[in-house]
């Protein structure tokens, strides 16, 4: 053992020299400690960081990782074929010229409908007896042509009976013409139609299957039929989406958010990440319109063509794509929601109190939205700045002091910067009443598209997506204004083939009344 020396014994030199030494020992133990202390809290903030992680992935589920298409998904993809195809078809025959003689075609012969299916018949008959002429016509005998109407859980035949009548003094024929369809020469009425589409897009029944529960009922009708009759509902709708979107980019405050769909590769048996779009109009609007957008990628551009000129209000999450749209006259509204959930994974990785405290912060702030939501524009505006505003600055006061005391790079640090970044953006809404807290609405808009995946497992082609998604628009639009999809459908369809083009709006599900 050393023992320490005694220090009476030593010159005055040799004490300055045993002083350095021992100055200098302990200078180094302190850079070993600090050295140490230094790896420790980046090891910490590590951890951290890795359980956050963890908790988070943990927290959601996996999508499969195999992107080879099975049987069924190739027996999917064989609709979407039809479909598409029925749509060109459709399409092509509105750009022909009225001189261009239609190409002779092979009629298709087609199955008798089953006779035990309850009848209604439909006359139609001349609005005269009497001819032009002035003589009294005859009833010389009468056509019939059948359809297949579906009104849920039910089939029906509609007989529509056309008499003919002739004039035996002039030899003149006459008789009533066969109303309009969306379907001209095929069995469907436009209830079979309204009932086929509200099956495969609002309740995720793929084709296949509704053709076996049709089966059951009696009525056998091939798959490829169901979607050609999907088709040219698209392409015939397509006028109603026009003019929805129109509408929509009226409004001076919008939502906007984006969900990945896989899409079938061209050529390929393979399937990449296109995106569905979707922009809504506010809760607090007088217009109740979501519009769905299908698009290849998720580049902002996809944003920026479908918004056009329109420089409103943006209500978003922080996706970058939106971002060129800021500096193009778009305003930015922050979701508050998003900056909640930040915290809210914080605490649920690793129980931390600033995560805790946030939320009970912001918490507040939405008791406030809930007792302002019934209220109107200007009543909104008041309670906030009475209520929320001074919650919002100590949120941020409050937000600025816990940052100072925590590293830098730590999940903490993270959450915490979400928000502060983001501050103007995430309480503009305290300046206008009419602006939302959050972009909860379209994402609850967004979700039956998340619902659906699972059955139709994914879009065959670019124009199957835009058909899917202009048919859920006036879907999800119809139930947003209070209409049954079915019965909103059905009657759009009848009456579309006949309805003026200026007068195209009557049809939108915001202005759309029931013909009494």
């Amino acid at each position: 053992m050393n023992m320490p020396p005694d220090l009476s014994q030593l010159s005055p030199d040799q004490l300055r020299h045993l002083a350095a030494t021992l100055m200098a020992q302990v200078e180094e133990k302190d850079r070993a400690l600090a050295q140490s202390q230094e790896t420790l809290r980046h090891t910490e903030q590590v951890n951290q960081k890795l359980t956050y992680e963890l908790a988070l992935l943990k927290r959601h589920a996996f999508g499969k990782r195999s992107e080879q298409l099975n049987v069924l998904q190739i027996s999917l993809l064989d609709e979407v074929v039809d479909a598409d195809i029925a749509a060109i078809e459709a399409e092509l025959e509105e750009l022909a010229t009225p001189a261009t003689p239609p190409a002779a075609k092979q009629k298709p012969k087609r199955q008798p409908l089953p006779d035990d299916l309850p009848r209604v018949e439909i006359r139609h008959e001349p609005d005269s007896e009497h001819c032009a002429c002035g003589c009294q016509r005859r009833r010389i005998g009468e056509e019939i042509s059948e359809k297949l109407d579906y009104t849920p859980g039910v089939f029906t035949v509609e007989r529509h009976i056309r008499g003919k009548w002739v004039c035996d003094a002039c030899e003149t024929l006459t008789q009533a013409p066969m109303p309009a369809h969306v379907i001209d020469k095929g069995i469907p009425t436009s209830g079979l139609l309204a009932q086929v589409m509200i099956a495969k897009y609002a309740d995720h029944q793929p084709l296949y299957r509704q053709a076996q529960i049709f089966a059951r009922a009696g009525v056998e009708i091939p798959r490829s039929t169901l979607a050609e009759w999907i088709g040219i509902c698209g392409v015939r709708l397509q006028p109603l989406i026009d003019a929805l979107r129109e509408t929509l980019l009226t409004e001076p405050i919008l939502h906007a958010d984006e969900t990945p769909v896989p899409m079938l590769a061209p050529g390929k048996k393979k399937t990449h990440k296109a995106y569905l779009w979707a922009y809504a109009t506010t809760p607090y609007a007088e217009q109740k319109v979501v519009i769905y957008d299908f698009a290849s990628g998720r580049g902002g551009q996809h944003a920026r063509d479908f918004l056009g000129k329109w420089k409103g209000k943006l209500v978003c999450d922080d996706y970058g794509g939106y971002k060129q749209s800021f500096t193009n006259g778009v305003t930015e509204i922050g979701c508050m929601a998003h900056a909640r959930r930040k915290f809210v994974d914080l605490h649920v990785a690793g129980k931390s109190q600033i995560a805790e405290q946030a939320i009970e912060l912001i918490a507040q702030l939405y008791q406030v939205e809930r007792e302002a939501q019934s209220l109107s524009v200007e009543e909104r505006q008041r309670l906030r700045d009475t209520r929320a505003r001074p919650i919002a600055d100590a949120l941020h006061r409050w937000l600025l002091a816990h940052r100072e005391k925590v590293p830098n790079g730590s999940a903490t640090a993270k959450a915490l910067d979400y928000s502060l970044k983001r501050w103007a953006a995430l309480t503009r809404y305290l300046e206008d009443g009419r602006l939302p807290i959050d972009n909860n609405r379209v994402e609850n808009l967004i979700r039956p598209w998340a619902l659906g995946r699972s059955n139709w497992l994914f879009a065959g082609s670019l124009r199957s997506g835009q058909r899917a998604a202009n048919i859920m628009s006036l879907i999800q639009t119809a139930k947003l204004n209070g209409h049954e999809p079915h019965a909103y459908l059905k009657d759009v369809l009848a009456r579309l083939p006949t309805q003026k083009a200026s007068q195209i709006h009557e049809l939108l599900p915001q202005n759309w009344k029931p013909v009494d």
